[in-house]
């Protein structure tokens, strides 16, 4: 760039500001360019107007421009291209009014405006936002520059100090009170308690007694203070103490108009009421001259008696007795009715007091004076002269002033003593190691009239504005040298010579303090030595025209005229010494101590409570003025100053109206040049103000490179484009580390980017459109074709149509004629066929006529005679037939007797059972367990009905009506059996009586029957339809009913029981941390009276009670007492009071968890119960009817029983009949036996036979009788009732039933040997799939090692290899165990097989004399082992010892089973449990749980150790639960593990204090993974950027960001994701439930989308369309992590839903009402507050995008204003989901595991 460059700027379209008389600054654009030497500028405002600027001939100086819409609103003023006055107003307006920001950056200086408004930014989740956090990577708040200070003296071992100024009304007291907030909650307290709460009580002290309403401010602070918080070595705060200057005394007497006295007196006047303040006789504040005269006493949204009543907590929390703070209100009492007494004239020079003035006697009596003697020196001074003394009466105005002077001066010690009390209730007995001191002290000031307050205001101003210049030009230069860049030196304003004018030798202060000293020395006299001495001497110094008691002085922000009136009483301070006097005898306790050693106070000015305090006044000339005190005051303060590193904070009053978020510039420019803001801006533009770092730049400005200029080193690159680009080397330094540019050269460097990045994009217009259109006339010369195609197919199809019509027409008429011709030809014919059909119709007709009547007879005899001859035929058949059926009907009667005889025998018995034995016994065997089931089923459904009892006698009146017609069905139901019975007989009848109607040919008789019966059926079957169709009506109803009342009860149940579950935790860990906080106190105690002299050691500022959160022990350990303790609380010297109180609220706590997990217990119980209710309901009236149909069953087994009974007795008696004619083997012989044995048997399987066929009829008919829907179904069933009647007996049914059973069993076992395989098939496919996972990730694995560099790939290879080996060391492990099994269980059937072999030999070896001798194989016998272990009493330590506190998490994981502790622990439990030691169980857990609590108190910030144990823990709370014995947990169980539960002792209350232990665990672990993903998530899901270039970062000012470091330093998504899959890995190798892992999942979901939205909220560089994509692309990647885990079902995905939401916010298009629309609609997951935030923070990154303008944020607000939801901007980061532990049975077996040797348990022994 040229020296003439700068005019390249004011081309047309650019834009300038012009100053304006009402907005100060105006905006205009160049609408001509200008060039070297014009005159005039031709411009166009904003509003349409064109308007001509005179450039000055002499200065040329043109107007300045402004600044690319791109960088309005940053966070930092410095980060602003043009830097200057309207630059810094227009960024202000927009991030104020527009954005709704309050905080801004100008460089060092925090700039804070006001906003008259309550906002939700300075809650605890904001104050844990910032904690830890550097000052440029967060938006500017208050909490940056506390957190900043706080670091730094940390870091630097240096004291800091924070400068809050500002005019009244702009809010510094606000924000001194934020910044005390932030290090009070930061910090934790050194050994004291509540020492935080106490620094902060004393701010509302200090606002009652100091601060009152004024014109400009409800609040305003009416003195100064300077706090310094005291810091130990552990950085944290062990006390405080206060300083306070110049408290505006003249405001106890007077008040302006609108304005009121300090808040105290209107305190105490609205709590006048009370009782304790009755003896006070106050009334209204309107009735005191004190507080009436601004005539102003409330304040809106100010409750007087509200903040009376904080003040009296903040007094009794700073440990003022009750007794001292009635005694400072009696003392303000008084003070308020001294204002009432009334001074009468009684001539020129003399006044009075009534005797019996009532104000008067109030006062005395309350200040325990002589009500005379304070009325006479009231009215009377002394004078004392060299000889004599005597006394002058005074006159009224004096005697006025008098008491107005001892009001003042009364309250002015009560305010230095009320200090002083707050200082000694601060003090710590810990030495205080560093301060931070926070100074709350008044602006630049200037008033219509000023007076001496204004003067001693603006001369502070004065001293801490010159401060403040060397500290920026300090810093300033100090960048420059630290950057090695060649400068010079800036200049700067220096106010030296005003402050010389104020309080050098012969200043003003010193002629003031010479004229006090004068006999008769007056305002005026004053004035005119000022006026002699320093109006041509001083040029800031100056007269005004018209008065002689004024003067003027030109300060730095402005120059103000201060009225000499008063200044001379005000510097002396005067009041009565009578009167002191008086009130020194007086007998109130407190007020001798105000006026004691008064010399000793004015002395010892360097005390920060005597600042503004006053020696009597018996020694005149040692008497120091106000003037000179503050003076030394505040030389004490600036030195203090020095001796810090200070940081700014310049407090903004936008508007004299309080309006929020309003802006009134001209207000605002004063104070901005007050301040030094403007100054600060004009030191930064004086030198290189713009700074960036080299990658910074580079990734900024790589598009205005080639690809050839990119190098390796981004130093030379970035030298070489600017080398390019500015011409003139002077706008621009190279640094160290950053590029230092001079100001409007990065608007310069904008400008080219944005030219380009625009002409690139019109490339890319171009290119588009051009392919546009060409595509658009290729489809165009494409539809013509097409149409030209059409066109002319349509034209040949036409002609080839015309020709094919004129061919038809040939064809049509050639045919027409042909067929008029031979229709002409057929009519002739027809008609000629006709008349001879006529014809000869009627000569046969005639013939026919003749042949009949003579052949008539003949017939008709020849009929006759046939049909009675086969009339006689018939009958005659019909006899013969009868007569064989009868015959035939014997014959076959005799043959069912002969046959029913057979059937009988037991030969044919044999035939019928062959084969079925096996399976009836089996059925029996079925039928067996099926009873049990059902007794089991109907026990548990009384029990259930029993439970539900109360519950039923609660529903309505309807659900009883149904209850009613369910029975009437029920009954109706009954009949139904007997109805179906009656219909199969009526069938059967109606089959008979059809049959004897064919025989006997009776027609009348029976078909009047079968009318009759068909009427019965029709009728019975309507009515059974009837039925059928109410009882299905009825029972959808009530089961419809049911289920909705089942379903409400158990959604209710299961919200109560996850309401419960987590108040329950919550009260878990404050329980945890009480008794955490006791024992500590009991240590600390103990500690400090055996050690006295020990030091603490320094901690990390962010530790806090929670790490001790797993120190407690059981309540039953508690009890046990130790020698040490025993020795301890007998040296302790212990408040045993608060000891008892902390045992008993332990006991108590202790209690309300019992509680509380009983009503757990039942709630779940009543869920489990609910559930089965809700799967038994629609069962229920199957049940009823299975109920019926037992009861026929067992009726047809009793009349079956008897029937066999009798049969067999028969049959036995026939055996044994003497007179048989085949005899039957004698009784007693082997045939007989066998005989009787065989019938017994056959009798046994015939009964078990027929139960089991009566239960599947009883099954069929119940199937049946429940379907009801198909006619089918019923043509079955009486199919199957006609097979009944094929014979009496049943056995043909029996027999075929036996068959279809025998069926069943072979399809059983054909689908169980399917399953088989299928199963084997399963396993198959598993292995290859296992297989192919192993090689793909063996594959990625390898990809991504070539991808690392050596020393990484080296590292993840061993890692792998070792996860590798771990596995296959675990697999070969668990085949062993196998194998051992295997061959276990072969020993065992080889020893089987050995035992049958030899009870063969030996029962077939015949004895001879050459006996063979059988070598005999002796083997080892194998222990059957317990699963036990046998250890000795004493040995728990060293148990616990090996196994808990040595023991190394990674060992066991990669070598071991997981849980193997938890096994052994549980082992060796059983053992006690076993032998029945109770003694020996409970000492064994108790030492466990403490054991491991110690290990996690320890250890507890080591990821693997937490998760290791909190594995075992769950394990071993799973172990309990699974061999405890009952039902619910033995289903799971095999029956070897079944017969390994415990017999002896019942342990669900240790399984409770276990999944206590659980829980705590399962916290640390959370806080543990916090901590170690805190630091990396903003960087990794906010900061890193994939891509550089287009979309990087803007400009940023002095502050930069964290962030702004090489690229090789950046953390990105993968680390998050390394971190992520270590944790899972960990907790995996462990052997931690899959449940469980997934809520830990979920959980750190959770925190991931919490910090990171959290930081989006507070940033206001993160909100662009860019980083949208950013952060939607990384959790993209965090998506893909849990599916490749394959825990997308966890719940995790869910809670990234805010963040998603979010990013799509940045995303979406903002502009119309529908794009409003459409971000309520998508935004569920996003409160209000945080919609609108991200709306008004968001940013545009390139020149391309836009602003959200305000109007469619006021849409959204509308839209929103309905929701329901939190109010509250942060998510909660620091939540914790309530977890659950289900219980996960374990498939080892006990007696399986082995004890590896390196655990060193040799003192353990198998059992």
């Amino acid at each position: 760039m040229s020296s003439s460059g700068k005019f390249m700027f004011f081309s047309c379209y650019a834009r300038v500001w012009l100053p304006d008389a009402t907005e100060v600054w105006k905006s205009a654009e160049l609408i001509k360019d200008y060039t070297p030497g014009d005159l005039t500028l031709y411009l166009q405002l904003e509003d349409g107007t064109v308007v001509e600027y005179k450039i000055d001939p002499r200065t040329k100086n043109l107007p300045p421009l402004r600044n690319p819409n791109i960088l309005v609103g940053e966070n930092d003023l410095t980060a602003l291209s043009y830097l200057h006055e309207p630059a810094v107003l227009h960024n202000l307006k927009v991030r104020f009014v527009d954005s709704k920001l309050i905080y801004t950056y100008c460089g060092i200086v925090l700039v804070a405006i006001n906003p008259y408004e309550n906002l939700p930014i300075y809650e605890a989740d904001i104050i844990n936002a910032y904690s830890g956090q550097n000052m440029g990577d967060m938006d500017p708040h208050i909490f940056a520059v506390a957190e900043e200070a706080y670091k730094q003296m940390a870091r630097d071992e240096r004291n800091q100090s924070i400068i809050v100024s500002g005019e009244s009304g702009a809010g510094k007291t606000v924000s001194a009170k934020y910044a005390m907030r932030y290090f009070a909650t930061v910090s934790c307290s050194s050994g004291e308690t509540n020492v935080e709460e106490r620094v902060l009580a004393s701010s509302p002290i200090m606002e009652a007694l100091g601060n009152a309403k004024t014109t400009r401010n409800d609040n305003s602070s009416r003195f100064g203070k300077y706090i310094e918080i005291g810091f130990d070595k552990k950085y944290c705060i062990t006390g405080a103490n206060m300083r306070t200057y110049l408290l505006e005394k003249s405001r106890v007497v007077f008040q302006a108009h609108g304005e009121r006295n300090y808040h105290i007196f209107y305190q105490l006047c609205a709590s006048s009421h009370l009782s304790e303040f009755k003896a006070f006789k106050l009334g209204c504040a309107d009735d005191f001259h004190y507080t009436n005269q601004g005539q102003s006493p409330v304040i809106d949204r100010v409750d007087d008696a509200k903040e009376m009543r904080n003040t009296r907590k903040a007094f009794s929390l700073l440990g003022i007795s009750e007794n001292e703070q009635m005694e400072i209100y009696q003392i303000l009492a008084a003070i308020l009715h001294l204002s009432n007494v009334e001074v009468k004239d009684q001539s020129a020079d003399r006044s009075s007091i009534l005797p019996n003035d009532a104000h008067l006697m109030v006062f005395c009596e309350l200040m325990g004076v002589a009500c005379e003697e304070m009325a006479h020196w009231l009215c009377h001074r002394k004078l004392k002269t060299t000889s004599e003394t005597y006394v002058k009466p005074v006159t009224k105005m004096d005697a006025v002033n008098g008491r107005d002077a001892l009001a003042k001066h009364i309250y002015a010690r009560l305010f230095n003593w009320i200090v002083g009390s707050i200082n000694n209730a601060l003090k710590s007995a810990a030495k205080q190691h560093s301060f931070i001191g926070v100074l709350d002290i008044y602006g630049f000031e200037t008033f219509d009239v000023n007076s001496f307050e204004q003067f001693c205001i603006n001369y502070a101003n004065e001293k801490l504005q010159q401060q403040f210049n060397l500290h920026v030009f300090k810093l300033e230069q100090e960048e420059y040298m630290r950057e090695e860049i060649p400068w010079r030196l800036i200049d700067f304003y220096d106010n030296q010579p005003c402050i010389n004018l104020i309080e050098a030798k012969m200043g003003i202060l010193d002629l003031l303090d010479e004229e006090c000293k004068m006999p008769k020395g007056s305002d005026n006299t004053w004035a005119q030595k000022l006026y002699n001495t320093l109006l041509k001497q001083n040029a800031h110094f100056d007269k005004p025209r018209l008065s002689n008691r004024a003067f003027i002085i030109h300060h730095f922000a402005d120059k103000v005229e201060y009225q000499c009136e008063g200044f001379l009483e005000k510097n002396k301070d005067t009041v009565n010494e009578e009167q002191i006097n008086v009130l020194k005898k007086s007998k109130f306790n407190l007020l001798p101590k105000l006026f004691e050693d008064d010399e000793k106070a004015t002395v010892s000015t360097n005390k920060p409570t005597s600042i503004i305090g006053r020696s009597s006044q018996t020694q005149r000339d040692n008497k120091k003025t106000v003037g000179l005190q503050f003076r030394q005051s505040l030389h004490l303060l600036m030195d203090t100053l020095n001796a810090t590193t200070p940081h700014y904070v310049r407090c903004i009053k936008p508007n004299d109206h309080k309006a929020p978020f309003t802006l009134d510039p001209v207000r605002a420019v004063q104070q901005l040049r007050a301040c030094g803001i403007l100054e600060t801006i004009r030191i930064s533009a004086a030198g290189f103000p713009s700074r960036w770092t080299y990658q910074e730049f580079f990734s900024r400005y790589r598009v205005l490179m080639k690809q050839n200029d990119v190098l390796s080193d981004k130093k030379q690159t970035c030298r070489n484009l600017l080398e390019k680009l500015i011409e003139d080397q002077d706008k621009y330094q190279f640094g160290k580390n950053k590029i230092f540019f001079r100001a409007g050269q990065v608007a310069y460097l904008e400008k080219l980017r944005s030219d380009k990045l625009r002409m690139a994009c019109v490339r890319i217009q171009k290119t588009i459109r051009c392919w546009l259109a060409r595509k658009k006339y290729l489809r165009m010369r494409k539809s013509a074709i097409i149409i030209q195609r059409h066109v002319r197919g349509y034209q040949a199809r036409c002609y080839v149509q015309f020709l094919r019509r004129t061919r038809a027409a040939v064809v049509i008429q050639k045919n027409v004629r042909m067929w008029l011709t031979r229709r002409q030809y057929r009519q002739q014919r027809s008609a000629a066929i006709t008349l001879q059909c006529f014809l000869r119709a009627y000569m046969a007709r005639k013939q026919y006529y003749k042949l009949i009547f003579e052949k008539k007879a003949v017939v008709i005899q020849r009929w006759v005679k046939g049909w009675l001859t086969r009339q006689h035929y018939r009958r005659i058949m019909a006899a013969v037939v009868l007569l064989q059926s009868c015959a035939r009907r014997m014959k076959a009667k005799k043959e069912l007797k002969k046959l029913k005889v057979e059937a009988r025998s037991v030969e044919h018995y044999k035939k019928l059972n062959i084969g079925m034995e096996n399976k009836i016994v089996q059925l029996q065997h079925k039928i067996n367990e099926q009873h049990k089931e059902n007794r089991e089923l109907s026990e548990r459904l009384s029990a259930v009905e029993k439970t539900q009892s109360m519950e039923r006698e609660k529903q309505s009146r309807e659900i009883e009506n149904l209850r009613k017609s369910e029975e009437e069905a029920r009954r109706k139901a009954e009949v139904f059996p007997s109805l179906l019975e009656q219909l199969s007989f009526l069938q059967h009848e109606l089959e008979n009586t059809l049959s004897e109607k064919e025989a006997h040919n009776s027609a009348s008789p029976c078909n009047q029957e079968v009318e009759e019966l068909n009427m019965k059926n029709n009728m019975l079957s309507t009515e059974k339809n009837e039925l059928n169709t109410l009882i299905l009506e009825q029972a959808q109803q009530l089961t419809g009913t049911e289920q909705f009342t089942l379903n409400f009860y158990s959604s209710q149940l299961e919200k109560d029981l996850s309401e419960e579950r987590s108040r329950y935790q919550s009260l878990l860990s404050e329980h945890l941390h009480l008794e955490e906080r006791h024992r500590d106190l009991k240590e600390d105690m103990n500690f400090s009276i055996s050690s006295t002299k020990s030091g603490h050691k320094r901690t990390d500022s962010n530790y806090s009670s929670n790490s001790s959160e797993f120190s407690q022990t059981l309540a039953s350990t508690e009890g046990e007492d130790s020698p040490t303790q025993t020795e301890d609380e007998n040296q302790s010297t212990v408040d045993l009071s608060v000891l008892l109180k902390l045992q008993r609220r332990v006991k108590e706590l202790e209690q309300e968890k019992q509680s509380l997990w009983q009503q757990l217990d039942k709630r779940e119980e009543a869920q489990q119960e609910k559930a089965k209710v809700r799967t038994e309901t629609p069962q229920r009236t199957v049940g009823r009817a299975e109920l019926d149909l037992e009861t026929l069953k067992r009726q047809e087994l009793e009349y079956e029983n008897k029937r066999l009974k009798q049969d067999l007795n028969e049959l036995r008696k026939s055996l044994t009949n003497e007179n048989s004619e085949a005899l039957p083997p004698a009784p007693g012989s082997v045939p007989y036996k066998i005989l009787l044995e065989q019938l017994n048997s056959s009798n046994e399987e015939l009964e078990m036979r027929k139960e089991e066929v009566l239960l599947l009829r009883s099954h069929m008919v119940r199937q049946e009788a429940l379907k009801h829907k198909s006619s089918s179904c019923w043509i079955l069933l009486l199919r199957s009732t006609d097979i009944h009647t094929l014979n009496e007996d049943g056995e043909l049914w029996l027999a075929y039933e036996g068959l279809k059973e025998t069926n069943r069993l072979l399809e059983c076992q054909m689908q169980e040997q399917e399953r088989v395989l299928s199963e084997k098939y399963r396993k198959l496919l598993e292995e290859m799939n296992k297989l192919k996972e192993e090689k793909e990730q063996q594959q990625k694995l390898l990809a991504q090692n070539l991808l690392l560099p050596e020393d990484a790939r080296i590292e993840a290879s061993l890692k792998h290899e070792i996860t590798r080996l771990a596995s296959e060391n675990l697999e070969l492990m668990e085949q062993h165990e196998k194998q051992e099994k295997t061959m276990r269980k072969l020993k065992k059937q080889l020893k089987f097989l050995m035992r049958k072999v030899e009870n063969f030999e030996g029962n077939h070896m015949t004895l001879s004399l050459y006996a063979v001798i059988l070598a005999v194989n002796i083997t080892r016998k194998e222990k059957d082992y317990q699963g036990m272990l046998e250890y000795k009493k004493g040995d728990e330590s060293r148990l616990l010892k090996s196994l808990v506190l040595e023991l190394k998490p990674r060992g066991v994981a990669v070598n071991f089973i997981p849980g193997l502790p938890a096994y052994i622990i549980f082992m060796c439990v059983r053992y006690a449990d076993s032998v029945n030691d109770d003694e020996g169980v409970s000492t064994l857990l108790n030492l466990t749980i403490t054991s491991i609590k110690g290990v996690i108190k320890k250890r507890g910030n080591d990821f693997e150790v937490v998760s290791f144990w909190l594995a075992n823990a769950c394990r071993l709370m799973h172990c309990l639960r699974q061999y405890s014995g009952d039902e619910v947990y033995m289903i799971h169980n095999t029956a070897k593990q079944n017969e390994h539960c415990l017999t002896n002792f019942e342990l669900s209350e240790y399984q409770q204090v276990i999944c206590d232990l659980a829980i705590q665990i399962y916290r640390q672990l959370i806080k543990c993974m916090e901590d170690i993903l805190q630091p990396i998530i903003v960087g990794c899901m906010l900061e890193h950027e994939t891509v550089h270039g287009v979309l990087g970062s803007k400009p940023t000012g002095l502050r930069k960001r964290s962030t702004s470091l090489p690229e090789e330093g950046a953390v990105t998504v993968e680390v998050l994701l390394q971190h992520l899959g270590l944790f899972h890995t960990t907790m995996s190798q462990h052997g931690m439930d899959s449940d469980l892992i997934k809520q830990v999942v979920k959980q750190q979901f959770y925190i991931i989308c919490a910090v990171t939205l959290n930081h989006l909220l507070l940033r206001k560089d993160m909100c662009s369309w860019s980083k949208g994509l950013q952060i939607r692309y990384n959790v993209w990647q965090l998506e893909e992590w849990l599916a490749e885990k394959e825990l997308a079902d966890c719940g995790a995905k869910e809670t990234l839903e805010p963040l998603i939401q979010a990013a799509q916010l940045l995303q979406i298009k903002k502009k119309t009402e529908a794009d409003a629309q459409a971000i309520c609609t998508m935004c569920t997951a996003l409160t209000t507050a945080q919609i609108v935030k991200v709306l008004s923070l968001y940013t545009p990154v390139i020149e391309f995008e836009e602003r959200v303008s305000t109007t469619f944020i006021t849409i959204i607000k509308n839209l929103l204003k309905d929701r329901v939801e939190s109010s509250t901007l942060m998510m909660d980061a620091k939540k914790i989901f309530a977890v659950t532990f289900p219980f996960m049975p374990s498939a080892v077996t006990l007696e399986t595991i082995q004890i590896p040797a390196s655990l060193n348990l040799s003192f353990l022994t198998r059992v």
